[in-house]
């Protein structure tokens, strides 16, 4: 069992940074894949970013690629979203998952989200 952690959300302007973190329970977080997934109102639940199990391989959201950047210490069993030039429409709420496939074809846990406003 992962117990996954999110923290860092809060209200910032448009144009602002925010940095979330994951923190997971125990050791075997290393092996799995770590991704941030977001959630606005009335929305599915949308893929933002992942990062592999060793950190060497990473993918983007197109909406967001340029802007945020995923990284992990598997030292500290955390992992971040560095979140630039936020926009209104990246409210929502960001949850970390890990899965033990890089696609997140399917998610083995979720954390309990953090609420990321961007006002303009």
């Amino acid at each position: 069992q992962v117990q996954l952690v999110e923290s860092g959300g809060g209200l910032v302007q448009a144009g602002g940074s925010l940095r979330l973190s994951c923190a997971a329970s125990r050791r075997a977080f290393s092996n799995y894949n770590i991704g941030w997934f977001r959630q606005a109102p009335g929305n599915e639940r949308d893929f933002v970013a992942a990062i592999s199990w060793g950190g060497g391989s990473t993918r983007y959201a197109n909406s967001v690629k340029g802007r945020f950047t995923i990284s992990r210490d598997n030292a500290k069993n955390m992992v971040y979203l560095q979140m630039n030039s936020l926009k209104p429409e990246d409210t929502a709420v960001y949850y970390c998952a890990a899965s033990d496939r890089l696609g997140f074809s399917t998610v083995d846990y979720w954390g309990q989200g953090t609420q990321v406003t961007v006002s303009s």
